[in-house]
């Protein structure tokens, strides 16, 4: 018996296809934790069957043990052989033994670059086909999916397949092959860390390193503000001189000086009112800006977290540049689904009740995505997280059908003798769209009481405000993320992993972001030295290219050439500066890790030195003093799970160390007596730990 098989990118994803697609009855199968679906479609069988994700990925053909570069010799294999990745086995070994029996192929995965690519590599390689069809839809609903497969495309999207092959292919050049040069100009120096940096990882750092050079140098400058308080028959009036900001204090000084003792008069009032319209549909970066700042949501947690909505097939696919609605999504439809959730019925009435649905749309357009919008399906359980972003995209998409709101503007002049000081005040005449963005509308309202021209103003009081020019403010996750958007740095999806990363790296800390001394080495050695690594014009340039590539404009081929022979040049360059490199980068890497894994002071050492968790290159952890070579002293550590120093001391002043590992709790070290601390009722010997006894 033969029969279609259909690809798809998720377990979750799967499901749903399969129940969506079904003529009858879904028969659930496999085993291991792996299951896939047996269903019939206009009296075909089909089987229905998820990857996880990738299940391959480029690594180096022939790889040695021992790290070289440059390295452009790269073949895809499965993502099991990995170390870290076997849990992937399974799903390859499911994915191989479904495909035994099929004559046709047909990818179901998520309709971008990533989900192209994902298709592409189990045909090629699991099914030994060239060739397939093609589903394409932005939601999981049933009425898409059966949209999407009785529309699909006979041939895979091959000019996004190979714009994802050719992404693939450059982050692996420029990534691993900067990142073995880093690690071992600084070996070559007497030190181990792994260090990275990449393609869009390079000139990402290097804007944030830049901006703390300008918050660095920045000096700032005084200047005096006057602040009038007064009162007219309805109230308080606060008021600020006209001139703003005076640079020179004795300018403020005089104005004090003419209003000192003297009361006003309103001389002047203007008022304007000004419809604003409706915020546009989100797009993922939007979202995840506005996530932000409402939340305090990272970007890579807010794409999380959207992921699993859509896998619930609540919300159309996240990662999109669009911030477009196209009719064909049916914008009634959606509302009237929507209002059959109590906490939206009756502002879907009011829409409703429009003679006409057509939302703002923005500016950015995806053409393989819409903006980002709610299906209206009811949730069934959310936690917290998924509730607060829901109700965000469900609020948003509903604002962007409503009038505009209508805000009026005052501005009122106090005369005081010859001195004139403006009182502004702004408040809402008609909410519109802002009714139905509450609580997310982050709008003030300022009142001014009531006055005409002519009232007098009691003066009760002037004040002189002495004040500084403030430097420049630091990149948040949210300012960043719009930064490298705007520069053409990475893509939608991939942007927010690449902070992930820094932070992870240890080149970046605090939300209000803050550069580490190890980040700004690597930087300051790769500005020095390979100044084309941290260039967001070449970065820029490679992402064109993509795109062209996915226009069907330009050929792989000729791009992994250009990128070979361009990283050429910057390697050869790094090979012969690799001592440099490596020593000017030395010494950060030093006290970063003293400064990350401190663990207190030495035990042996009289010089007031500390020990510090560190990794030999063999992977075997310890705890050492930073005065090696001069103090042996040393502590084992646990060679399984992740490290970290608590904030928590034992009794003898030493920090604990805290150890995570799949399967148990977390659990804290002393290192110099070996007690555990994970029981709050009991302080046990590490060794009585490993034997089970805790």
């Amino acid at each position: 018996m033969t029969y279609t098989l259909v690809v798809t990118e998720k377990p979750s994803a799967a499901k749903r296809i399969a129940s969506a697609l079904a003529d009858g009855e879904v028969e659930k199968l496999g085993g291991r934790g792996v299951s896939y679906y047996s269903i019939t479609r206009n009296g075909r069988d089909m089987m229905v069957v998820p990857a996880v994700g990738h299940l391959f990925v480029l690594d180096e053909k022939n790889g040695g043990l021992k790290w070289q570069y440059p390295a452009f010799s790269v073949e895809w294999k499965p993502t099991y052989t990995r170390k870290g990745n076997e849990w992937a086995k399974k799903y390859f070994d499911s994915m191989k033994k479904v495909a035994e029996g099929a004559d046709e192929y047909i990818s179901a995965c998520d309709y971008d670059v990533e989900g192209s690519v994902i298709a592409w590599n189990v045909l090629k390689f699991i099914c030994d086909v060239e060739d397939g069809k093609r589903m394409k839809f932005s939601t999981l609903t049933t009425p898409d999916l059966i949209k999407a497969f009785d529309d699909m495309s006979e041939h895979l999207d091959f000019p996004q397949i190979e714009a994802g092959l050719t992404r693939h292919q450059l982050d692996w050049y420029f990534g691993v092959n900067m990142s073995r040069a880093l690690t071992i100009s600084l070996e070559k120096a007497g030190a181990y860390r792994t260090l990275s940096t990449g393609r869009v990882q390079g000139p990402t750092l290097e804007i944030l390193v830049k901006r703390d050079g300008e918050i660095e140098k920045f000096k700032p400058v005084p200047y005096w503000e006057i602040e009038l308080n007064g009162s007219v028959k309805a109230g308080d009036v606060i008021a600020f001189h006209i001139n703003g900001k005076f640079w020179e204090k004795g300018d403020a000084e005089k104005v004090m000086e003419v209003c000192k003792g003297k009361d006003g008069k309103i001389t002047s009032i203007k008022k304007e009112q000004q419809q604003y319209y409706p915020p546009v549909p989100f797009d993922l970066t939007t979202m995840q800006r506005e996530c932000y700042a409402l939340f305090g949501f990272s970007p890579k947690t807010t794409l999380d977290i959207a992921q699993t909505l859509y896998e619930q097939a609540l919300i159309s696919y996240p990662r999109t540049s669009s911030q477009k609605l196209p009719p064909t999504i049916g914008y009634k439809k959606i509302i009237e689904k929507l209002s059959g959730q109590k906490w939206y019925e009756e502002l879907c009435g009011k829409l409703l009740s429009k003679s006409k649905l057509f939302p703002r749309q923005g500016k950015k357009e995806d053409p393989a995505h819409p903006a980002i919008f709610p299906t209206g399906n009811k949730p069934k359980e959310l936690n917290a997280y998924q509730k607060k972003l829901y109700d965000l995209i469900v609020k948003r998409f509903m604002a962007a059908f409503a009038d505009p709101s209508v805000r009026e503007s005052v501005k009122a002049i106090v005369s005081v003798e010859s001195e004139e000081f403006a009182a502004n005040g702004v408040t809402t005449i008609e909410p519109g769209w802002m009714k139905f963005y509450e609580p997310y509308t982050r709008i003030k309202e300022v009142e001014l009481p009531s006055m005409k021209e002519g009232d007098d103003v009691k003066v009760e009081k002037l004040k002189m405000h002495e004040k500084e020019t403030q430097p420049p403010k630091r990149y948040t996750q949210a300012s960043i993320l719009k930064e490298m958007e705007d520069l053409g740095l990475g893509t939608k999806a991939t942007r927010a992993n690449i902070l992930e990363t820094l932070y992870d790296r240890g080149y970046i800390k605090e939300k209000s972001i803050i550069v580490t001394e190890l980040g700004k080495a690597v930087v300051n050695a790769l500005r020095k030295h390979c100044p084309d690594i941290v260039s967001v014009d070449l970065t820029r340039r490679f992402e064109e290219d993509m795109e062209k590539i996915r226009e069907g404009q330009k050929k792989r081929e000729d791009i992994i050439k250009d990128a070979e022979k361009e990283l050429g040049k910057i390697l050869d360059k790094f090979k012969t500066e690799e001592a440099n490199i490596g020593g000017e980068i030395k010494d950060a890497v030093r006290k970063y890790e003293e400064e990350e894994n401190n663990v207190g002071r030495c035990t042996k050492c009289k010089k007031g030195n500390i020990m510090v968790i560190r990794s030999q290159k063999t992977g075997k952890r310890f705890a050492g003093c930073n005065n090696y070579p001069d103090c042996t002293n040393s502590f084992p550590l646990p060679q399984k799970g992740t490290l970290s120093v608590s904030s928590k001391t034992c009794k003898c002043g030493m920090n604990l160390v805290e150890i995570k590992s799949k399967g148990r709790r977390p659990w804290k070290l002393c290192i110099e007596h070996g007690f555990d601390y994970s029981d709050k009722k009991e302080i046990k010997k590490a060794s009585e730990v490993k034997k089970g006894k805790k």
